[in-house]
């Protein structure tokens, strides 16, 4: 089993996700969590279906996502300023300190997950030139 790609690359995955839903426990929020504020941190601000467009999630999973970051004081729906028809997703200052400090945290976590290789940034290459990116 441990020739195939699909069980290494799952079992991979799953250890990471372990590993950062440790660190990320403390602010509250898990992985997916952090990768939606990471959207909406992302600069612009983003319509709940662009959120769920750059996460490559179903637009139905997304407004739970939201939903529950919004409950949490994390996130807010607001009327764009530019378009008074559309709604956007911004971080609160709340959101903003949380994203800060959990992406910091979840960097450390990376480094140290990916120590053991000799070298990191070309085996991120090959995953993005697997992915067709």
């Amino acid at each position: 089993m441990s020739d195939r790609l699909g069980y290494l690359l799952k079992h991979v995955q799953a250890r990471l996700t372990e590993e950062q839903a440790k660190a990320l426990q403390p602010f509250g929020i898990n992985g997916r969590d952090l990768a939606v504020l990471a959207a909406v941190a992302s600069g612009e601000p983003l319509s709940q279906l662009e959120v769920a467009g750059r996460l490559r999630v179903d637009r139905t999973s997304i407004g739970d996502l939201l939903d529950s970051l919004e409950e949490r004081g994390l996130v807010e729906r607001r009327r764009s300023p530019e378009d008074r028809r559309r709604n956007v997703v911004v971080l609160t200052n709340t959101g903003e300190d949380v994203f800060a400090d959990a992406e910091q945290v979840r960097l450390e976590v990376e480094r140290e997950f990916l120590a053991p290789l000799p070298d990191r940034d070309r085996f991120r290459e090959d995953l993005r030139l697997l992915l067709g990116e």
